[in-house]
């Protein structure tokens, strides 16, 4: 059960940098330009109404119905409390005290199979759709979903391989895990399970706010970057004919915001959400990322961008898919990897946004892969590192695009039969928003 990942007490990269008051500056630029697009909202909303104007609307929209996202997720958070535990204690003891272990073993499989579909996989889309829920809201849902479906088979695995190798050894009985170590598992910023991490003495509770203060941040930047410079331009674009050259011109319009939300992505979450909760469950081992910035590889890139999600990858998809075929499978280990954690994006997106618009899914398991193959290991030059970068502008430029325009055909071309008629023409974008999210 302690093969595999090493758990380790250190601190997290950008902390560390942080320190540095060279670094610290460009963090301090990033808020001074959060600042200018307050002030400038402001002074446009000054000049045309005549008034100082904040309007939130859209913000509030996006996670609308916070009650269904809570007592959804306390239903899934009960299951994967107790539904995975309390059945893989029934079966260790019927497994240590009973010859049938065979059809024990299959017989506790299906029921957890059963139990996982309906309330971690039909649950969670039931609940999104049946009430219809806005985007932010939607994601929170289906983004828990698929983290506790994470947690639980990392819990599952861990408790069977555990047993077994206990029953391997004669003379030893595999001590099952206590609902307290499951539980603090549940909350702490890993997918790996263990008993069992290294802990701080102490919680600086002056870290978590300031933390939790930089998501509040990063929330209003994902505002201005969408209200100023998103969904004005694409709003925009319905007067115009559609072309190669307006499409073109729309991916390169798009890259800078792509590239701030692609950053505030990691930085509100990965760095952010993260290292505050690992604080208040003193979580020790704050290596939730590595320096991807100066990836010379996209294979070196998706190894340190997120690594925990990469150790779950790796420790569950990718070793034991060698554990099964064999050495020699190197590459098609990590062709199912990539086809598992692009089936997992492109879920998200589609369910996020509400339609199926397979970008994501084409960007990650086809180009993705590509490059994974040949802007590898072996390219270490720094020219490499940008062109990594320009490749990443392209990308979420490309993704950002495409879903606007997506987002915006969906609400001004219906489709037939759909249960609301959108009005036209759509006078805001707030209304814009608030229209796609009636059918």
């Amino acid at each position: 059960m302690q093969d595999g990942k090493v758990f380790v007490a250190r601190q997290s990269i950008l902390d560390e940098l942080f320190e540095i008051s060279h670094i610290r500056t460009i963090y301090h630029m990033f808020v001074a330009a959060l600042f200018l697009f307050i002030i400038s909202t402001l002074a446009v909303d000054y000049i045309d109404q005549g008034r100082l104007v904040l309007d939130f609307d859209l913000f509030f929209y996006a996670f609308g119905q916070l009650g269904t996202v809570i007592w959804a997720w306390l239903f899934m958070f009960c299951y994967t409390l107790f539904g995975p535990y309390h059945i893989l204690k029934q079966w260790r003891e019927l497994h240590n005290n009973y010859q049938w272990k065979m059809p024990i073993s299959v017989a506790t499989a299906m029921v957890l199979l059963a139990a996982e579909i309906t309330v971690l996989g039909y649950f969670p889309v039931y609940v999104v759709l049946h009430y219809q829920l806005p985007t932010a809201s939607r994601l929170i849902v289906i983004l828990e979903q698929i983290r506790f479906l994470m947690k639980s088979y990392s819990f599952i695995r861990e408790v069977v391989v555990a047993v077994h190798k206990a029953k391997s050894k004669k003379d030893e009985v595999a001590r099952f895990p206590t609902l307290h170590s499951y539980l603090y598992f549940l909350f702490c910023p890993t997918l790996i399970y263990r008993e069992t991490y290294p802990r701080n003495p102490y919680i600086r509770w002056n870290y978590v706010r300031r933390n939790f203060a930089m998501i509040l941040g990063s929330l209003f930047y994902l505002y201005f970057i969408l209200v100023r410079l998103c969904i004005p331009v694409y709003m925009n674009k319905n007067n115009q004919p559609f072309n190669r050259r307006t499409l073109v011109l729309a991916v390169f319009h798009s890259t800078l915001p792509g590239i701030l939300m692609l950053l505030l992505g990691f930085f509100a979450f990965l760095h952010c959400w993260l290292n505050a909760f690992a604080e208040m469950l003193r979580f020790a081992d704050r290596m939730f990322y590595k320096d991807w910035w100066n990836s010379t590889s996209f294979a070196n890139y998706y190894r340190t961008w997120n690594i925990v999600v990469h150790d779950w990858l790796y420790y569950y998809a990718y070793q034991d898919f060698i554990w099964l075929l064999g050495h020699r499978l190197r590459s098609v280990a990590t062709l199912s990897v990539f086809a598992v954690s692009a089936f997992v994006h492109e879920y998200a997106f589609t369910m996020g946004f509400g339609f199926f618009y397979p970008v994501m899914f084409c960007l990650f398991a086809i180009i993705g892969v590509v490059f994974n193959f040949i802007l590898n290991d072996k390219r270490k030059s720094p020219v490499w590192n940008i062109i990594m970068w320009t490749c990443l502008f392209i990308g979420q430029g490309m993704q950002v695009c495409l879903y606007c325009l997506e987002w915006n055909a969906q609400v001004q071309c219906p489709r037939t039969g759909v249960r609301d008629t959108i009005p036209l023409p759509v006078p805001d974008c707030y209304n814009l928003l608030l229209a796609y999210g009636k059918f």
